[in-house]
Formats: C-alpha cells, structure tokens, sequence
C-alpha cells in the first residue's frame, strides 16, 4: 500500500483459497486488459469472460496471454458451456479449453434444464482436466429456488468435484440470491452457510450495495464475483473500511490510535 494506516482488516494474499475476487470482462480490448491488468491486477484473483462473449471476441487467445502472464487465470461464463450441452458437444467444449490453454471452467444450468446427476457428472468429467467452479441458481427471476434445495444442489456439486460453488445473480444483481430489486435474499444467505463453508462459495453481487451487505456479513475476505473491471479498486476499499459504507465496521474503538 501507498502509506500506513492502523486498524485495516488483514487481507489474504494470492494465491488464495478465500478473500477471492472474480472480475467480469464483457468485452475489454486488448489495450483495455492491459491497462486493467497494470491498475487492478493485484486485486484480481479471476477473470471470467462472461456468459458467451468469448465466442465473438477478437483476438481471444492474445487476449487470454495477456491475464495468464500477469497470472490471472480466465474462464468462459457457464453460458457457452450450456451453449455446447444443449448442442450435444460437450467433447467440443473440451477442445476449445485446451485449445486456449485454460485451467478453469464453469459449470451451470442457468439457462438449459438439465438434469442434476448428469451436471454433477459434468463436474466430475470436467474436473479431471481443470478446476471447476459450479454455479448453482437460475437466471429466470420467476424461478424460486428454496434454500433447502440450494444447500442440497452446492453440497452434490461440491461431491461431484466442483472446487467452489459460485451463487447466481447475473451480471445485473437482481435474480438467484436477490430480488428483482436488487436486495439480497438475506434469509436464503443465512440458511446457505449453516451448511455450506463459507470460503467453498463464491456470491456474484455485481452491485456495490450487495458487495457491502455481504463484507458486513462474513468481513473483508469474502468471494465476491462479477465485479465490473472498474469497480475493482472500489471494492478493496470496500473491504479494507476505507469507503463510507464500511468505514466504521472494521474499527476497533477500544484501543488509542
């Protein structure tokens, strides 16, 4: 850090198993990844490329050279793996992981009804040839999940080999662990981590007011994912107390600055 400040959270240090943060790249040029990647690179512990944009594009293998040499790995969204299953390539999809070199994959049903057993089986398969994340959740706001169903849906994947469960919320924040408002489903939060360890998972909360609920919930290393590239920085400080929503929660009053 720049300068010293008392009374700061301890933050983990990469490579972490927990305190992780999932940047959304939609759609940054090349020039764009490297100013990213020289501003908040020390903050990134994963890149996704969200849901299927990494199918149009350009220059998809500089691009992923990029974040691999500044030691970020980078994944595609769980949409174009559901892209590929409900067009019955799953050796397809594969190939394309080898063919651009990546250690991550997603998997997720967010989009395609596809049966429990035989996405775990994905997990395994897939597991064999990189580290998987499952996201578990839907994207249609009108389907409910019950708390229940999700411990039973992350604990079943996390079985079947998935390395973290990540929570739905899209890129907008308002389906899966929120309302269509954006609020976060508290009771559904609370019930999740009564059975599910809170470092195997990672909350998409894209909106700063979810991404504070959530540090005043579990401190400063929760996973966070599908932070826009430039909300990166904002959300360290976030973390750290240094921005007005968290800026008393990490104080210690009782001892003299």
């Amino acid at each position: 850090m720049n300068y010293k400040l008392n009374n700061i959270p301890e933050r983990t240090k990469k490579p972490r198993q927990y305190g992780y943060t999932m940047a959304m790249d939609k759609g940054l040029s090349l020039r764009q990844v490297e100013d990213f990647i020289e501003n908040c690179g020390n903050y990134t512990d994963i890149v996704k490329l969200g849901w299927a944009t990494s199918y149009v594009t350009p220059n998809l293998k500089e691009k992923v050279k990029l974040y691999h040499d500044a030691g970020i790995p980078v994944y595609f969204g769980g949409t174009l793996f559901e892209a590929f299953i409900v067009r019955n390539q799953f050796d397809d999809y594969r190939k394309v992981l080898d063919k651009y070199g990546l250690s991550f994959a997603e998997v997720s049903d967010g989009s395609i009804i596809l049966d429990h057993d035989k996405k775990c089986d994905y997990i395994t398969r897939l597991s064999d040839q990189v580290t998987v994340l499952s996201e578990v959740g839907s994207k249609d706001a009108e389907k409910i999940i019950p708390p229940y169903q999700w411990i039973k849906l992350m604990q079943a994947e996390l079985d079947a080999g998935a390395w973290k469960v990540i929570g739905e919320a899209r890129e907008g924040g308002n389906v899966g662990l929120f309302r269509s408002s954006g609020e976060v489903r508290s009771g559904l939060v609370q019930e999740i981590l009564t059975k599910i360890p809170f470092e195997k998972i990672i909350w998409e909360a894209p909106q700063k007011e979810q991404q504070v609920w959530f540090i005043k919930l579990l401190g400063a290393n929760v996973n966070l994912g599908n932070i826009a590239p430039h909300e990166m920085i904002p959300l360290e400080t976030i973390r750290l107390g240094l921005r007005g929503d968290t800026f008393d929660h990490f104080l210690d009053f009782s001892q003299e600055s």
